[in-house]
This record gives structure tokens, sequence and C-alpha cells, in this order.
């Protein structure tokens, strides 16, 4: 695995300090009551207490197949009780027959996000119908905070996967949000298949090097426009380029950083679609090894082609 080919600036957000910053009102963990999926509840207690926020509590076993569980109301009710105390937020125990996907996902209407564990589902029915975590992302419309890391602390870096499209503001904002005090990384990585085809076209090495510039120059600008259209009260905001496929070097990336939290958007697709090609928040959840926030997205158009310099029509 390589190291994003980076460039690296420093620039200053700009905008308003306040009005772009997102609240959280309310937080639905999902829990199966394992230790593993502690992590979870605390993290999404931290966040709740940090953005004044209810926390929901909502018990739900590893595979998301409803079950009865006659302790499972009790020890959900201390659980409240202990993150209550402990972080000083409000808790509410929710209420599910069976902690099914469909309540999940009933709940989760009422939530603006959603934190729960990276649950692996062994059976051979999720490998046709994908994981509980997967499974849950193609119908939920708010974030979703997958998490690995125990919660020892707030996030200390952030690495935003963005693509240019419109909503990639959003995933910056959001991410601007969530943690006021961490430092801020915009990851994009620059698509090699337009250069593949120029090489098979058998077109000049100068003239592919023309429009690798060309497109490292736009990708610098539209970072540049990401972080300049950012309303959160930074100082600095890191950005960096990488070149080859989006959801591997978005995650090489944050490897290489050290990054705690992973932020990416999920475009909505088939269920057959994300099977047979996988969508990036899926290969991102797979190898990242840091807690990952997707950001559902209804689907939209890809971002503007980089438009070819003259230079490089001349050099054809």
């Amino acid at each position: 695995m390589h190291q994003p080919q980076a460039q690296r600036e420093h620039v200053r957000p700009g905008g308003d300090t306040a009005s772009g910053t997102p609240f959280f009102q309310s937080i639905l963990a999902v829990t199966d009551l394992s230790a593993r999926s502690l992590h979870a509840v605390e993290r999404a207690a931290r966040l709740a207490a940090d953005h004044g926020a209810l926390l929901k509590l909502m018990y739900a076993p590893a595979n998301l197949a409803p079950v009865a569980h006659a302790e499972a109301a009790t020890a959900l009710a201390g659980l409240a009780r202990a993150m209550g105390a402990r972080f000083g937020v409000l808790v509410k125990q929710v209420a599910a027959a069976g902690g099914g996907l469909a309540q999940i996902v009933d709940e989760a209407r009422h939530a603006d996000l959603v934190v729960l564990g990276h649950w692996r589902d062994r059976s051979p029915g999720a490998f046709f119908a994908g994981q509980p975590v997967e499974r849950l992302l193609r119908q939920l419309r708010c974030p979703v905070l997958v998490t690995r890391l125990a919660t020892r602390q707030r996030y200390g870096r952030i690495l935003v996967a963005v693509d240019f499209t419109p909503a990639s503001r959003a995933l910056v904002s959001l991410a601007h949000g969530l943690d006021a005090d961490a430092s801020l990384e915009l990851f994009h990585a620059l698509n090699t298949l337009h250069e593949s085809r120029l090489r098979y076209a058998e077109v000049s090495d100068h003239a592919i090097r023309t429009y690798r510039h060309d497109c490292q120059r736009q990708a610098r600008e539209r970072l540049l426009s990401l972080t300049d259209s950012s309303s959160a009260r930074r100082n600095r905001v890191l950005s960096t380029l990488g070149r080859g496929d989006p959801a591997r070097q978005a995650t090489v990336q944050q490897q290489h950083a050290r990054a705690e939290l992973l932020v990416v958007g999920k475009r909505r697709a088939h269920a057959l679609a994300d099977f047979l090609l996988g969508s990036i928040a899926q290969r991102v959840l797979c190898w990242a090894t840091a807690d990952v926030l997707v950001v559902p997205g209804e689907r939209r158009e890809d971002a503007p082609p980089v438009v070819v310099s003259r230079k490089l029509r001349e050099a054809r």
C-alpha cells in the first residue's frame, strides 16, 4: 500500500463563525450491550455532551435480527444511568421489541446522528444482503458514525474525503461542527482513468504531464474554495491531494495522517449495485483503521470534468 503522492497546503477558512456549524439535537446510539459496542455508546455520549443533545440508547443484536431479550431492557437502563452520570447528558432509553433493522430505521428518522459499532456478520446471508452497517446505510438519511476506536478523548484530527460535488461543502461543514478543537484535513484523490485513456490513445508524455498539471491546479483551486467557504472557527486547514482509487487513497491518507475520524459521503444506490461494485463508503468502512462518519446524500451528478487546456489540445 503506497502513500498518496500528496500536495499539502495550509489555507485559512473564511466566512461566518457561527452560521455553518451543525447542531445535533438528538443522537441515537445502537448497542448490542457487548463490551465492544460500549465504545460507540461512549462516543455518542461525548458528542451529546459537546452539542447539548439528547442521547437515545437502543438495543439491537449484532446481526440486527429481531430477537427476544428479556434482560436487554434492564441492562440498557443501567447503561443509560451510567452514561448520564459520567457525561452529564440527558439519556432516553428507546423501547424496541427485538431491535431489528426496521425498528432502527424508524427510530433514526427522529435523530440527527446515529452511532454504532463496526459489526461483522459472518453468516452466509450477510454475503448477499450485505453487512448490517451497509444495510442500514442504504436506508438511513442522517449521518452515521461507525466506531472502531476506544473513546479516550475527543477527536484530535479529522480527515474529510471530498469529490467536489455540491455535497462536499456539507461534509466540510459537518466535520467543522463535529468537534471544534480537532485539526481538519481535506483530501481529494485525482482520477487517473482519463490519464490512462490518453496513454491508450498514444498521446505524448508531454501532453499527459500537461493534463496532469491542469488536474492538480484545478483540484487545488477547488480545495481552496471549500476551505474558504467554511464558517468554522479555525485558523488553518490542511489540504492534501492523492492519485488513484478514492476509497483506497483516503484510507491510506487516514492511516498516514493518524486521523481518528474519516468523513465520507455516500450516494444513494440500488443494493445490487453496491453488491457488485461496492460504494466508496463501503470500502472505506472495510479498510479504515479509524472511526468513519458516513453522510448519505441524494443521487447527484458527477463533478464537472476537468477542462483540458489549450496546450494539451495542441499537443495532441
